[in-house]
């Protein structure tokens, strides 16, 4: 079985978009995909059950214990071919420090993390962002970097050589495009005009390495 948790460095960098768009990919090529949420969150549960066909399952190590959450890990997802975790926030925000982060949920399952990275505004100084993520914390394994609102074909090379040179692997990128921006409101992200699941699809097969993430 395939798993993995797709976090950011904080909110806005585009891993709702990321970890829709690849449950409905995954689910859309035939694959059973398991889909979860970090945190005590019931808005993007309902959105991966619509994509994913299956319902999402909270993840949350400040009302449940390690256990439990393990629990609830391995018996909804003991039958998929694809489990998917959503993070929330920044990977190591929590209640108190990191607990109860998304990081914490990567540790307590010993899967492995896909970072998703905005770098609309930024180029070589991502490699600052990646080498303290990197090596923050040793007990948290990151399998690859997904870049969103990429301006150019140059501008995804120049990420590239930063991952290269960092020795994480570039999963692949999302271009910058206003049709796949949501906006905010007060219970997180405005739903009210998501983008279309088959443009995300189409851009993400494109564009991702899909396929690398079924190995890991």
């Amino acid at each position: 079985m395939t798993k993995f948790l797709i976090a950011a460095p904080h909110s806005g960098s585009g891993k709702t978009t990321i970890a829709r768009g690849l449950m409905a990919l995954l689910t859309q090529k035939g694959y059973r995909v398991q889909p979860f949420k970090c945190g005590p969150d019931y808005i993007d549960t309902k959105f991966h059950e619509k994509v994913c066909g299956r319902p999402s399952i909270n993840l949350d190590t400040f009302m449940a214990t390690p256990e439990h959450v393990r629990e609830l890990f391995e018996h909804y997802g003991k039958d998929a071919d694809v489990c998917v975790v959503e993070g929330m926030m920044g990977l190591f925000d929590g209640y108190d420090k990191d607990k109860g982060s998304s990081a914490e949920i990567a540790r307590v399952l010993d899967i492995p993390v896909v970072l998703v990275i905005d770098a609309q505004a930024a180029a070589y100084s991502t490699a600052a962002l990646l080498s303290g993520f990197l090596n923050f914390r040793k007990d948290i394994q990151f399998c690859g970097i997904i870049f969103n609102k990429v301006g150019s074909g140059k501008h995804f090379r120049m990420l590239q050589e930063v991952c290269e040179e960092q020795g994480v692997e570039c999963l692949g990128y999302l271009p910058k495009r206003t049709s796949l921006e949501q906006g905010s409101r007060y219970l997180g992200l405005d739903y009210s005009s998501m983008p279309e699941n088959q443009d995300i699809i189409h851009l993400l097969e494109e564009t991702v390495r899909w396929e690398r993430l079924l190995t890991f």
